[in-house]
């Protein structure tokens, strides 16, 4: 080991004794990664680092380290940060012949050294990401060297919108205040608004400067500046004439009378006492400006600040000091007890009924000397009247009438009380009474409760109304209630409210011709007491009126129609001729099978025949359902139409005219019966193998039949019966012509075994399936 090697090691040991520490720089924002647009402009702001030394006397040491020759970035600058001692910002810049090139270089590892006055390096990474795509931009003037500028007014409103930062392209940006010495705000959306508490009204112009800084979710960052310019509203002021009043005023001032009126010039304005926060003797009009008493006043001084404020900018205010004097007469008036009368009385109290007896005393001693009188609207006047000292009912208080609903059931006036000499001394004791309902009559109700409903009524139908009447007011306010409620014996609800008896179950003239329903009336919100509610009984009676039990009669039932496709609009093809019940009602018709792809419709009783691209002749069978009248279950008949459609390029027969055929015989119905039976288990083994028996005997008597018996209209089992009938039927139509139009059918069927409809020929015995 050399003299250097031992020197070394000599310091080491001595770094390392015991109580020997040297503390080294910090960059606590070490190590991380910021991303860079490789369309980032030269001087672009790439990252700030915070170092952090326990020596405060001197500024640190910082370079770069370990990076290729020709790198695009700046020495780094230091500055201090004033609001911590020891603690710097080191920013890391682009140089001014910056060129970043994302597909060349994807990644700058920066190493940071820093060192700061008697303390250890310490060594940190900076990786920079060069991010190829959009440049964020902020649109000029915002980044201009200027930046842009506001004007507002000093009486805007607080939190108004005044800027809008509108970067391309939008959205994912954070907003961010450079400079914090303002107090207009920036929000999230960046929107600059006015401070919380609106802007100081001053007389000069105020300007504020806000630096804003806009990145985005990959780091690209832009930046601009804006200046509001605060201009002095323009509006007027509010401003009291004289900032202090005195007012003197005589003792003896009742209670709620105008003392004085302050006034303040300017626009919205509105009146309050700040002080005292809770004044005993006066209060406020906000709107007017008026000073009123609270109570009956004596002798007295009292001070009161008074601010007057523009409502829709309260900021916007003056204040004033009124000086109120309340000096001694020498001849009060008389005081009385109460000062102010408040009575609730029911509809129903007696005349001369005594509602308030006042105590007065004159000053002077000459309580006999008092005069009692009520002054105040006639309809209070007429209604009670002053025996001395007590306030009488002069009248009945009928709730229900209209009269009284027109003051809202409540009665204001003024007892004036007057001491004799000269000048009159006099006193007013404001008086409220509130009548309250009594609830005295019992609803009554209607004479010749009777409707009428048909049998066929549907679910929800309204049968009629019950209309009882109250006449306690408000007048008519029942509720109703059917007793026993909706049931099998029962089936109708009454609506609470309006009193409609509706159907709610099904409704069979056979069995009950009509129903006699009970019907409960009770009143409401008639009394104050809710217990005190009157109800009675009404009869109601509900006849049912029989419907027919008929279905519609259609002419045939059965058609057979023939018509040629035409182009153009949709063309006639038959009229049906139904008819139903004998009340006239108007019957519906709907296509209730065959209309393949929508090539036919109905309108009313007629059919038409849509036109389209049918390219060959084509044979319809259409089953319309014809219905009248809302019965449930649907009395209803099915007509069945044959409709041939060739088309106009199509060779047709000589005659083109539509055909109807009446039924020269009745249909054949078949009515199957179905019977629900569980056997057990032993009996259904037997009867399998039973079955399975017949079956092979039917089988073979079958096989015989069919070999032995080939004549016409026999019934076939070995396969399709009605396939082999319309065969022969075809057969024999094409052999030799038939007295009863071989090509029609004149029938309709039910196949049991099938369960479907067919039409047959009953001379040729030809079947056509539905």
């Amino acid at each position: 080991m050399g003299m250097h090697g031992r020197l070394t090691f000599l310091l080491l040991l001595s770094l390392h004794a015991p109580g020997t520490f040297i503390r080294a720089a910090a960059l606590p924002d070490l190590p991380r990664v910021v991303a860079l647009s490789e369309d980032a402009a030269p001087g672009t702001h790439v990252a700030e680092v915070t170092v952090s030394c326990s020596n405060a006397s001197g500024s640190p040491n910082i370079t770069l380290r370990g990076i290729e020759p020709g790198h695009p970035f700046n020495p780094i600058t230091i500055s201090a940060d004033p609001a911590a001692a020891g603690t710097f910002q080191a920013e890391v810049t682009l140089h001014a012949g910056a060129e970043l090139d994302a597909r060349r270089v994807k990644q700058y590892t920066l190493t940071l050294w820093a060192s700061c006055p008697g303390e250890d390096e310490v060594e940190e990474r900076l990786f920079v990401w060069v991010m190829a795509g959009q440049v964020l931009r902020c649109d000029a003037p915002f980044a201009s060297a200027g930046g842009d500028v506001v004007q507002v007014l000093a009486d805007v409103a607080p939190r108004t919108p005044l800027y809008v930062v509108l970067p391309q392209p939008r959205g994912g940006l954070t907003f961010r205040l450079r400079n914090h010495d303002t107090p207009l705000v920036l929000t999230r959306q960046g929107l600059v608004l006015a401070p919380a508490d609106g802007f100081n009204p001053s007389k000069d112009t105020q300007m504020f400067r806000l630096e804003i800084e806009v990145m985005d979710r990959h780091g690209h960052n832009c930046s601009g500046t804006v200046r509001v310019a605060v201009l002095p509203s323009r509006r007027p002021r509010v401003t009291f004439l004289e900032p202090q009043r005195a007012v003197t005023v005589p003792e003896g001032i009742g209670p709620l009378e105008v003392v004085t009126q302050v006034h303040a010039s300017g626009d919205n304005v509105r009146y309050a006492i700040l002080a005292p926060t809770a004044p005993t003797l006066f209060t406020i009009d906000e709107v007017t400006g008026e000073i009123r008493s609270t109570c009956q006043l004596e002798v007295a001084h009292a001070r009161l600040l008074i601010r007057a404020y523009n409502a829709l900018h309260p900021t916007d205010h003056a204040t004033t000091m009124l000086n109120i004097t309340v000096q001694g007469t020498g001849r009060r008036a008389p005081s009385c007890v109460p000062a102010l009368s408040m009575s609730q009385v029911p509809e129903t109290v007696s005349p001369g009924s005594t509602l308030v007896t006042l105590r007065c005393t004159d000053p002077t001693g000459a309580n006999e000397s008092l005069h009692y009188a009520l002054e105040g609207p006639p309809a209070s006047r007429s209604r009670f009247c002053m025996e001395g000292p007590r306030l009488q009912v002069n009248t009945t208080l009928d709730y229900d009438s209209e009269a009284v609903a027109a003051v809202g059931f409540q009665f204001t006036a003024t007892i004036v009380v007057t001491a004799g000499g000269q000048p009159p001394r006099s006193t007013h004791v404001p008086v409220l009474v509130t009548v309250t309902p009594v609830n005295e009559f019992t609803p009554v109700c209607p004479s010749g409760a009777t409707f009428t409903v048909p049998e066929t009524a549907a679910f929800g139908s309204t049968v009629g109304r019950v209309a009882g009447t109250d006449r306690d007011y408000p007048l008519d306010s029942l509720e109703y209630s059917l007793e026993g409620g909706p049931g099998p014996t029962q089936p109708f609800s009454i609506d609470t409210c309006t009193g409609e008896i509706r159907v709610v179950g099904p409704l069979d003239s056979q069995r009950h011709k009509s129903y006699r329903l009970t019907v409960r009336l009770t009143d409401t919100r008639n009394d104050l007491d809710p217990a005190k509610r009157r109800s009675c009984l009404c009869d109601v009676a509900v006849h049912l009126q029989a419907v027919p039990d008929q279905a519609p009669v259609c002419t045939p039932e059965v058609q057979e129609l023939r018509i040629m496709a035409r182009s153009g609009g949709r063309q006639p093809v038959t009229r049906l001729a139904c008819q139903g019940s004998p009340d006239g009602a108007v019957l519906a018709y709907t296509i209730a099978g065959g209309n393949e792809d929508g090539r036919f419709q109905l309108e009313g009783n007629t059919l038409f025949y849509l036109p389209s691209d049918l390219a060959e002749p084509r044979t319809f069978v259409l089953l319309v359902e014809v219905w009248g009248g809302p019965g449930v279950p649907r009395r209803s008949t099915m007509v069945a139409l044959v409709v041939h459609v060739t088309p106009q390029s199509t060779p047709m027969p000589p005659s083109t005219t539509t055909r109807r055929t009446t039924l020269r015989k009745e249909p054949l119905v078949v009515t199957r019966t179905e019977a629900a039976w569980h056997p057990p288990a032993w009996f259904v083994a037997v009867l399998t193998v039973s079955g399975a028996l017949l079956l092979a005997t039917l089988g073979c008597v079958a096989r015989s039949l069919l070999c032995s018996n080939r004549d016409r209209g026999k019934l076939l089992l070995g396969k399709s019966s009605w396939d082999v009938a319309e065969q022969r039927g075809g057969e024999e139509e094409r052999g030799r012509p038939h007295a009863s139009s071989p090509g029609q059918f004149d029938g309709r069927a039910w196949d049991p075994r099938t369960g479907r409809d067919y039409l047959f020929n009953s001379v040729t015995g030809a079947r056509r399936w539905i």
